[in-house]
């Protein structure tokens, strides 16, 4: 009696699951199929998007920016010496630059090496709205998390026109895309590693980098070798349209993935619980 009661109530749990995810779908502002694109369809931002591995690629040494002071540099100012991590972002991002550097400051911060010292970072912001008082607000919250006196000398935040943007991550295989509609970027998420010379040497993807792999990076960018070729796993950030009611392709698979495991934990319940009542009965 007791097994038939559990079968009975974990297909009614699942049977309500299912109603109640359907229905919240169906109704929640947003969630409602007809109003965006087909699910297997990319949005057309994101068919602009891509970030080819340009390995050994020379990065534009010439090209002109500004740093966060508002001082004009040349992009070759920050290389000669030692490797560089270089990452593509734009400060006033709501969604995926956050994470990029949030996940860059977590893994450079368990290296020995130090940046200022061993190696230098360089963000470059891709919005050419953008200017030197939001790249000096971004560096401050960074340096705060780093926490290493000195190392103020080798973060670089650099904002610059249009052209040298599109110059400077061209060759380095970054392709993003403006959404006009929500006044937003698509663009995919990762950083390289460059040699002193500022070639590039490794690219990682994705908002966390293992310290490992930065090590063995910067390690073998510090003597000029060349990575190979890596598999790609892109995220792309991207947005909410309220307007069309439709999620953007991180979010829509961010939603599937919480239904997922929201429902293997369910059935890993139920079957405990099945498992438990059959070793009661067999005791009998």
């Amino acid at each position: 009696m007791k097994t038939f009661t559990r079968h009975v109530l974990a297909t009614a749990a699942l049977a309500v699951l299912a109603h109640v995810s359907v229905h919240a779908q169906a109704n929640a502002p947003g969630l409602r199929p007809e109003a965006g694109p087909p699910s297997n369809a990319m949005p057309s931002a994101l068919q602009q998007v891509k970030f080819d591995q340009k390995l050994d690629a020379q990065l534009p040494v010439d090209a002109v920016f500004k740093d966060d002071t508002g001082k004009t540099v040349r992009l070759g100012d920050y290389f000669g010496e030692r490797p560089v991590v270089l990452a593509f972002v734009y400060y006033e991002c709501p969604m995926l630059c956050n994470q990029i550097l949030n996940g860059l400051v977590s893994g450079v911060g368990v290296l020995d090496q130090t940046v200022g010292t061993d190696f230098d970072v360089v963000a470059i912001s891709f919005d050419a709205r953008e200017t030197p008082t939001q790249a000096a607000a971004k560096k401050a919250t960074y340096l705060d998390r780093y926490q290493r006196p000195g190392s103020e000398r080798g973060w670089h935040f650099l904002t610059g026109d249009e052209a040298t943007i599109k110059r400077v991550t061209g060759t380095a295989g970054f392709q993003f895309a403006w959404d006009a509609a929500s006044q937003q970027f698509a663009h995919a998420s990762g950083i390289i590693v460059t040699t002193p010379e500022g070639k590039l040497s490794r690219y990682l993807f994705g908002i966390e980098y293992p310290p490992r792999d930065l090590k063995f990076a910067l390690m073998e960018s510090s003597a000029g070798k060349i990575g190979s070729v890596v598999d790609q796993v892109l995220l792309y950030c991207y947005h909410y349209e309220p307007a069309t009611g439709s999620y953007s392709l991180v979010a829509m698979n961010a939603v599937r993935m919480g239904g997922v495991v929201t429902m293997v934990a369910l059935l890993g319940f139920v079957a405990i619980s099945l498992r438990r009542d059959n070793r009661a009965q067999a005791g009998h």
